[in-house]
């Protein structure tokens, strides 16, 4: 970062020191020492000195993964006698000006740091250590044991802690229980990709600094292996939640961009928003923790987290909507929009019909492909298709006539089973309109005509359950509406996942 002679920054003192609960960090000239204090906070030990060396020794071994040149190696404090009393772990020093969460915060440009970061992380994950000691945190089960441990932690505190915040913890609980209920088939599926590994654990932006030669991560967990042990995409999450808190959701994103991008990580957005939303509410925890102890600022700051938390989970959450109607109330345009604003997938019974029989869009199929048992076919292999991308965390818009009760009761039943949040919506037009757009239409996946959208109508069972979308309006209207029926309590879309290769 340049600056003018005339707004030279103020150099750092040349000695100086800095506290946590578990250490003590002495800094003179470019070089710092971190002493162990000897407490014991039922997470770690290190009441006695061999507890501290051996912290010490993991503390280098591990951080020099990711910042060879900062940890410089193990040191022995000794009494006037020489005898050996405590160790300390020897760093190079880092220019405190240089720290990202300060760089962020005065928006300073750091897309460069970031994608070397995200490079770097995604380097380590790929040569990290794996095995089914290390698998077995990354179950759902073993997610779901983490928050469901630091959910009922947070209701354990004292009520004026926690009122505030009872609310929001109750749809955090939710959502997670219901994203977490379908996506055993997800999980398991990282776990064969060799998604879960020996990563950081602890990737904030405070303890990265950007330096001319590239930027370098400190501070890793070293204190307990199994909460290093997480899915790559979990550790990536935690600083993209940082960076998101810090106020740069967009960095935020681009950061989750570059990191899938490095790893060849294939995982759905839903597991993005998913893995910020857990290292949002364990802040929320540990800041209302504080609060409890009597740190008064920490309040505020735990609300900050939770409201991040709920931000994503309502993102995030995994979406089954059907979109049903008469052919000619333009349900397939609403259905396309739908999927194209949220990035979902859409599947259609027109278009399955067709290529199960091998035949393209121009193609007419033959009307014995029509017949009652062949149409209820049609709807069980769209319904099978569904859900396996609902199992793997992918939200499904389903375009389809939903004529009959039979098969809408099926995809009622197939979100209950997978978690998804089910939308149905019913689209409608006045006759004349839709017989219109019927006698416009030329070649598609669709088959129908006005006589066959007549014989529909007489077989069209009552759909109570739907929201009724009038298309007769403009098709920008008609979708504003459609997507108010789909996230009515999304206030933008997130995690759009574009390509950081393409112009925006």
């Amino acid at each position: 970062m340049n600056v003018n002679a005339d707004q030279q920054e103020t150099p750092e003192p040349w000695a100086g020191c800095s506290e946590t609960h578990v250490a003590v960090v002495y800094f003179a000239g470019d070089r710092a020492v971190k002493l162990k204090k000897p407490v014991a906070l039922g997470f770690l030990d290190f009441t006695t000195r061999e507890a501290r060396r051996d912290a010490c020794r993991s503390e280098v071994d591990l951080n020099r993964r990711f910042a060879p040149d900062v940890y410089l190696g193990v040191g022995d404090v000794r009494d006037e006698s020489g005898a050996v009393v405590d160790h300390l772990v020897l760093m190079r020093r880092m220019p405190v000006r240089r720290r990202l969460s300060d760089l962020v915060r005065a928006r300073e440009p750091v897309e460069d740091a970031l994608r070397d970061v995200a490079r770097m992380l995604a380097v380590w994950h790929a040569k990290a250590p794996r095995g089914p000691q290390i698998d077995r945190h990354g179950t759902r089960d073993s997610l779901r044991g983490r928050w469901t441990d630091s959910i009922t932690q947070v209701r354990a505190l004292p009520p004026p802690i926690t009122d505030r915040a009872s609310e929001a913890v109750d749809e955090i609980e939710r959502l997670t229980l219901d994203y977490l209920g379908g996506r055993e088939e997800l999980f398991a599926g990282r776990i064969r990709d060799g998604r879960i590994v020996d990563g950081h654990g602890d990737l904030i932006a405070d303890d990265i600094f950007c330096l001319d030669d590239g930027p370098r991560v400190l501070d890793c967990l070293e204190f307990d292996d199994a909460l290093r042990r997480l899915d790559g995409l979990d550790d990536a999450a935690f600083l993209a939640m940082d960076l998101e808190r810090l106020g740069a959701p967009v960095l935020a994103e681009e950061f989750l961009c570059r990191y899938v991008e490095f790893s060849g990580d294939p995982a759905p957005t839903s597991l993005w928003h998913h893995y910020v939303a857990y290292r949002a509410f364990v802040r929320a925890k540990v800041a209302l923790m504080r609060s409890a102890q009597g740190d008064h600022r920490s309040a505020p700051l735990a609300h900050e987290y939770c409201d991040l938390a709920l931000r994503h989970l309502r993102a995030g959450a995994v979406r089954l909507v059907l979109v049903g109607g008469l052919p000619g109330t333009g349900k397939t345009t609403v259905a396309g929009g739908i999927a194209d604003s949220l990035g979902t997938t859409l599947l259609s019974t027109d278009r399955l019909r067709k290529e199960n029989a091998g035949l393209g869009p121009e193609e007419t199929a033959d009307s014995s492909m029509y017949a009652p048992e062949r149409v209820a076919a049609n709807y069980d292999a769209l319904l099978a298709r569904a859900r396996a991308l609902l199992d793997r965390g992918e939200s499904v818009v389903l375009d389809a006539t939903w004529g009959a009760a039979e098969a809408r009761s099926e995809a009622v039943r197939l979100a209950h089973e997978t978690g998804a949040a089910l939308t149905q919506i019913q689209c409608t037009a006045p006759e004349t309109v839709a017989a219109r757009r019927l006698a416009s239409r030329r070649g598609g996946w669709s088959d129908a005509d006005v006589s066959v959208a007549q014989a529909l109508a007489r077989g069209f069972a009552p759909w109570q359950d739907a929201a009724v979308l009038d298309t007769e309006a403009p098709a920008d209207e008609c979708l504003t509406r459609a997507l108010a029926l789909v996230r009515p309590t999304a206030a933008s879309r997130v995690f759009a996942r574009r390509s950081l290769m393409e112009p925006d």
